[in-house]
């Protein structure tokens, strides 16, 4: 019985990863520094797996995002960036003006670069990155190193062609080129030693693929030593899965009980090997592998050959426990990083082979689950147990709400404001830790922070804006910022997880009841609001968002986490209101990757997901409610967002060129106000006013104007002023000129 990790999170001990990245993208250091401070943090990663499992892969560290080095493996360059010029032509398509476009990896909080197909393309491949990572692990000494990459049939399924997601007939048609260029990468990495290539195929899991076409890749590629992991959830073709000719199969034991069944049913190839992912890879929570060896003997009866792997990838957890000295004893200790996850693994493995060694350690995993929950708060679940209907219904219907919001706000056609935060920079991250670490008196830092808003109200008016923010500069994370203020949420000091590029975040733990001891923005948001005529919004993180971001806690359903949630956010909505604030954004980013994988299952999701924003948002008729929505794919869920009942949405529309707005078309009843993100702060080009009346334009042509505002796609904390300004200041002169238009008409 063999051990296997993969997903290592890429950030490093000390964030090594993202201080490259920036400080190269800043020309603090040169290509060839980040190189060498890339090869330095590889071999950190390897030596960390090696210390654990027998089994890791190689390829796995991008220099920012899998998907796109895949496409420049395979030759996919979208026409714009040619000639390609190497690293500068990667961050371009990665970051530049005209960059690909980004959405979720399935239901994670992790973006990737969607693969763009243009008609014609011919590939060129070019698979120097992975040789050269392979080959680094065995020059470091790792023999047992696997290359790593994402499966073809992935590649295509999340691949898409001016900005629509290929069809079948599509995917089939690209799946003709793709193959040649996909047999010269794995060719270059058998001819430099490889003895095995971990090939990852998520989209396995994802409703009615296309099985046919599944077997004649693999088919295809059955010459080569392929291990295909599977993960998120079930493989609803197991029997042909695992048909396919390939050395191995990974399993998602832990996400859903359906693997299993089909394994017992159909039975497992003796010609193959099962890699059991049977510890958790997606939350913190310690295994009781007292249990896990239970389910690891019991497969292995049923098996020639077994790996014991995690469930799902570890890049969405924080890489070690180790520095959390500050969380509580008895939450500490139920705790379980990346590397603790590799730890369980070998444990788990050296106690099935009957080493007592490892008889202590699961008879202690196996102890902490026993006795009382952590963190009960009986008010808090006798509130949530004496929920009605009626609690879930804003009392006035929306067209109602739109005139009497319109006659009290007195706002302009296409009104324009921002997401919520502006640029978060040095000295006032440097304010806030120092006021953590109470270096700076509380005193002190509010009257820094009143500074700042002041500032940032003065320079929205002199832009123009119609809707203000108070700027954020307390905030260092929009879920992180809110579980410090509610009871039930441990908050780690290194527990950083990425999300697209070098962006990070630290995911707050959810360990008992949630609520609220007391009112959390009302101070900064009233003060913003004394500042000025103009309206100020009350800025908030949903409840779905707050859950989905954070790790769940054990024992829970997430519906009734929801509401307890939901409930802290309606105090601060009331609060809010009761302090003269007219116009409160409620953000749900997270609302769509949080549905399950299984369409099968987004009745049930959906249902408690609405009900959540929905108990949170109960506000007065006169309050009108935004919400914000970023990076996901909406198309399909356009009906469970108009059930939210907000009365404004904010949605990407500029990476994706306006595409989602098209949808509108095909959803008569849509009769609520949209928020176009014309500028994509993910980004440092600064879009002019042209590229930004585009988008007006294209969305005017389908939606009518009194629906419409103008704003950036997402909060501006991780950008420059100088960058700011000038996108801000192009995106006020569109919407002028096209309201010009509107009062014309």
């Amino acid at each position: 019985m063999r051990t296997i990790g993969y997903g290592l999170p890429r950030l490093g001990e000390k964030r090594q990863y993202k201080t490259l990245l920036e400080r190269f993208w800043s020309q603090k250091i040169t290509e060839n520094d980040l190189q060498k401070g890339m090869q330095e943090l590889e071999r950190e990663r390897l030596l960390t797996y090696q210390a654990y499992v027998n089994l890791y892969p190689s390829g796995e560290l991008s220099w920012y995002d899998p998907m796109l080095d895949l496409c420049v493996a395979l030759g996919l360059i979208p026409s714009r960036f040619h000639p390609y010029k190497g690293w500068t032509s990667y961050f371009q398509m990665a970051r530049g003006a005209s960059a690909l476009e980004m959405t979720k990896w399935f239901n994670t909080n992790y973006h990737y670069l969607v693969p763009e197909w243009e008609e014609g393309v011919q590939l060129a491949p070019n698979p120097q990155f992975f040789v050269e990572q392979y080959e680094l692990a065995r020059q470091l000494g790792h023999a047992n190193a696997l290359p790593s990459l994402i499966g073809p049939y992935t590649f295509l399924a999340l691949s898409k062609e001016e900005g629509l997601s290929l069809s079948s007939d599509q995917i089939e048609n690209y799946a003709e080129r793709l193959l040649p260029a996909y047999k010269q990468l794995l060719e270059a990495l058998v001819q430099v030693g490889a003895q095995g290539i971990l090939v990852h195929e998520p989209a396995f899991v994802l409703d009615e693929p296309p099985v046919p076409l599944i077997g004649y890749l693999y088919h295809a590629l059955a010459a080569f030593p392929l291990y295909v992991l599977t993960y998120y959830e079930a493989v609803d073709f197991y029997p042909r899965l695992v048909e396919l000719p390939v050395k191995g199969v990974g399993l998602d034991f832990v996400s859903n009980t359906t693997n299993l069944q089909q394994l017992t049913q159909y039975g497992f190839p003796d010609d193959k090997v099962l890699i059991a992912g049977v510890i958790d890879g997606r939350n913190v929570w310690r295994a009781d592998l007292k249990k896990k060896a239970a389910e690891v003997e019991s497969l292995a009866k049923r098996v020639k050959e077994i790996w014991l792997s995690p469930s799902a990838p570890l890049s969405f957890l924080p890489l070690s426990k180790a520095p959390e000295t500050h969380i509580a004893p008895p939450i500490w200790d139920r705790l379980s990083f990346a590397k603790e996850k590799l730890g369980e693994l070998r444990v788990l493995s050296q106690y099935v082979a009957g080493e007592a060694s490892a008889q202590t350690e699961v008879e202690y995993s196996a102890a902490l689950w026993q006795g009382e929950p952590l963190g009960v708060h009986p008010p808090t679940r006798e509130r949530v147990a004496n929920l009605t209907e009626s609690d879930f219904v804003r009392e006035v219907p929306y067209t109602d709400r739109f005139r009497m919001q319109q006659e009290s706000l007195q706002l302009p056609p296409l009104p324009t404001t921002t997401i919520g935060s502006f640029p978060q920079t040095e000295d006032i991250r440097a304010l806030r830790k120092a006021y953590k670490e109470g270096k700076v008196s509380s005193t002190d830092y509010s009257a820094r922070i009143r500074e700042k808003i002041a500032e940032v109200i003065r320079y929205q008016e002199d832009l123009g804006l119609d809707v203000l923010v108070h700027g954020e500069f307390e905030r260092s994370d929009m879920v992180e910022y809110f579980a410090e203020r509610l009871e039930g949420f441990a908050i780690t000091q290194q527990g950083w997880v990425l999300s697209y590029g070098s962006r990070v975040y630290r995911a707050p733990i959810i360990y008992g009841d949630v609520w609220r001891p007391a009112p959390m923005t009302v101070e900064e948001i009233a003060y913003a609001q004394s500042l000025t005529k103009k309206p100020v919004k009350g800025m908030l993180t949903g409840p779905v968002t707050i859950l989905n971001w954070s790790y769940a806690p054990p024992g829970k359903s997430k519906e009734e986490v929801a509401y307890e949630i939901a409930l802290a956010v309606l105090d601060e909505v009331r609060d809010l209101e009761a302090a003269g604030i007219k116009v409160i954004q409620i953000d749900e980013p997270a609302f769509r990757e949080g549905a399950p994988l299984k369409k099968k299952d987004w009745p049930t999701y959906f249902r408690w997901a609405v009900r959540a924003f929905r108990l949170a948002s109960r506000a007065l008729p006169t309050t009108q409610i935004h919400s914000h929505m970023c990076y996901s794919e909406f198309e399909s869920i356009l009906q469970h967002i108009w059930e939210m009942d907000f009365d404004v949405v904010s949605i990407e529309a500029s990476r994706s060129k306006g595409t989602l707005v098209e949808e509108f078309r095909r959803f008569p009843q849509w009769d609520r106000q949209i928020g176009l993100g014309v500028y994509d702060i993910h980004s440092p080009a600064v879009p002019s006013r042209e590229a930004i009346a585009q988008v007006i334009e294209a969305a005017r042509r389908v939606l009518p104007d009194e629906l419409l505002w103008v704003n950036p796609d997402c909060g501006l904390k991780t950008r420059r002023w100088e960058e700011v300004t000038p996108a801000l200041t192009h995106m006020v002169e569109a919407a002028q000129a096209a309201r010009n238009q509107v009062r014309l008409a």
